[in-house]
């Protein structure tokens, strides 16, 4: 794991096709599981900001990633607290379960990328990172737990990249 300065924060997306709709019998226990799940979330340390839809808890609601697609998307503070919250919390069981209600995923389903401290991403700029991960591979600009940039590499990508070399920039 990295380091990261105190100007930056780690932002995700993690997209998850649903096998039946959320209102599904088969979909229930993951639906059940929300609430408490985002609530674990936003009292981990390192926690800064998750996406919620309009007047709901969280952000199955929206689903501009495609119908049948739900998206996760959040702030934290470093790449550790989300690895802590993700794979030590738990959060863990429900990452056990998803073949339960996703389908496999067959391209990255989950983008990393750093932000300035108290920017609140955009899904717009969140998709655009997660397509460049897809097209590209990892780099400093869309990366994965098991393709790590840190905060000073990401920022140096951006300083050497000319703006119209970069997508979503």
């Amino acid at each position: 794991m990295t380091a990261t300065p105190p100007a930056c924060q780690l932002a995700q997306l993690n997209v998850a096709t649903l096998l039946h709709p959320l209102d599904h019998p088969l979909i229930a226990p993951f639906v059940e599981l929300l609430e408490p799940v985002n609530a674990s979330a936003e009292a981990s340390p390192g926690f800064v900001w998750r996406l919620v839809g309009d007047g709901d808890t969280d952000a199955t609601g929206l689903r501009p990633a495609g119908e049948n697609v739900i998206v996760n998307m959040s702030v934290w503070e470093s790449q550790e607290a989300l690895w802590d919250f993700t794979y030590r919390s738990g959060h863990l069981e429900v990452v056990r379960q998803r073949r339960d209600w996703f389908e496999r995923h067959v391209s990255a389903h989950l983008v990393l990328w750093w932000v300035p401290a108290g920017h609140v991403p955009t899904i717009t700029e969140a998709l655009e990172r997660l397509a460049d991960l897809r097209e590209n591979g990892p780099s400093p600009r869309a990366f994965t737990f098991a393709s790590t940039y840190s905060a000073d590499e990401a920022a140096e990508h951006a300083r050497v990249v000319p703006a119209e070399g970069r997508s979503g920039a």
